[in-house]
């Protein structure tokens, strides 16, 4: 199976779902945050390994502490993948810290604030 096959896509598409169900509904510890999504998903042609983008809306420490849940939980949430899809092999999950929706809030914060210090400029128009 190639990486880029349809089949492949369509693993990664359900790999992610079922991932972001388990994080958000099933899993009981209190250092995940209750801000933490399944940005991406991708797991090998082989099935045998899987790379799990997470993002944590929140501080370093939040983003830490849920890392640190996640990692405690590998077990629990391969169980539950296995159960859930029904694969050849249940990949090894790797967690990998996600930090682009943060980073694009940042970024629509600092737009926002250089938007408000502009003056206004009402005599646009009337140059020409």
């Amino acid at each position: 199976m190639r990486k880029n096959s349809v089949k492949n896509t369509r693993i990664n598409g359900e790999v992610q779902k079922v991932l972001a169900d388990i994080i958000r509904g099933e899993i009981k510890d209190p250092r995940i945050a209750p801000l933490t999504s399944v940005v991406a998903v991708e797991v090998a042609p082989d099935l045998k390994t899987c790379k799990a983008w997470i993002s944590v809306f929140g501080d370093e420490q939040a983003r830490k502490d849920t890392y640190a849940g996640l990692r405690s939980a590998e077990g629990y949430i391969k169980n539950q993948l296995a159960r859930k899809i029904n694969l050849r092999n249940t990949p090894e999950i790797t967690f990998i810290m996600d930090q682009s929706i943060e980073y694009g809030v940042n970024m629509s914060r600092k737009i926002d604030e250089v938007i408000s210090k502009m003056p206004e400029r009402e005599d646009e128009g009337e140059e020409n």
